[in-house]
């Protein structure tokens, strides 16, 4: 297929744009700035579009486009977001095509202990306010013709990139692990299992579906922040950082997605799409993978 992909040059995005060029698909990659995305490896051309600017958007849904990837970061403007997504669906409308929308699992809110399923209702954080109803319009536009699917990934790691790098940068600069708030859980996947998942679902994934994309279900975070030290090279251990000190230092929406306790299901797509996560497990990734190359000379 022709793939057009939205955030093609991002942490996330470049892997995707990798595996779907591994898959045989042609991607066509959608960029403000074409200069980054000539160097992605698997970009088979360029699309000039804006977030900002819903008719860039529609115009580079072309007819020859087979499917829409989007993997953006939320502009956080609502209204921005949502006039975005609509001007990409709007092409499909009538085609069958796939289109294949990135949410994620901050969505849900505190969770409690019990892994939450794509069932559970919604109960999202201010820094992911919107997203559950541009989630709806993706979803409901199967009733005109298209075949949508939304992602919710986990925290991302691999590849020494993503929030856990963020973690390893703490722990160097404090001389020891640091998490936020309390003692708090993340759901983790790996970008290379993540990247396999949006191959599977622009392949196979029935019209309508919402998957969430997690390999392990509830990681300790004070396990991550001992790894993020590890890989830092200072001393293994792991303090609390205070949730008004993180606020102060990393803005108030940030800091409070770190604090989320949440444990999320995967198996849904593991179930229906035949999913298999191989990528290393998060703690021993930042411990002993991609984040310990990171370490300072």
């Amino acid at each position: 297929m022709r793939v057009l992909v939205l955030g093609a040059t991002g942490y996330i995005g470049s892997v995707v744009v990798e595996r779907l060029a591994a898959a045989g698909h042609h991607v066509a990659a959608l960029a403000r700035d074409d200069g980054r995305a000539r160097l992605l490896p698997g970009v088979g051309e360029i699309r000039p579009g804006d977030l900002t600017v819903p008719s860039s958007l529609s115009a580079a849904v072309t007819p020859d486009v087979d499917a829409v990837v989007d993997v953006t970061t939320p502009t956080g403007s609502a209204a921005i977001d949502s006039a975005a997504t609509a001007s990409l669906l709007e092409p499909l409308r009538g085609t069958g095509r796939p289109f294949v929308y990135t949410s994620g699992i901050w969505v849900l809110g505190e969770t409690g202990p019990d892994p939450a399923t794509e069932d559970a209702p919604p109960r999202p954080i201010e820094l992911v306010r919107d997203r559950p109803s541009i989630e709806q319009m993706v979803l409901g536009s199967a009733d005109r013709g298209i075949r949508p699917v939304v992602l919710r990934p986990g925290i991302v790691h691999g590849r020494g990139g993503g929030i856990p790098a963020l973690l390893v940068e703490q722990a160097r600069a404090h001389g020891r692990g640091r998490y936020v708030g309390g003692p708090v859980h993340w759901p983790m996947v790996h970008v290379d299992d993540l990247a396999d998942l949006y191959v599977r679902a622009l392949d196979r994934a029935p019209a309508a579906s919402l998957f969430h994309a997690v390999a392990e279900e509830a990681v300790p975070v004070t396990e991550l922040a001992v790894a993020a030290a590890r890989a830092a090279g200072v001393e293994s251990v792991a303090e609390a950082w205070s949730l008004p000190d993180a606020r102060a230092g990393l803005g108030s929406l940030f800091a409070d997605a770190l604090a989320l306790d949440q444990a999320c299901s995967g198996s849904r797509a593991r179930e229906r799409l035949g999913w298999r996560p191989r990528g290393v497990d998060a703690v021993r990734d930042l411990a002993e993978g991609s984040y310990a190359s990171t370490r300072a000379a």
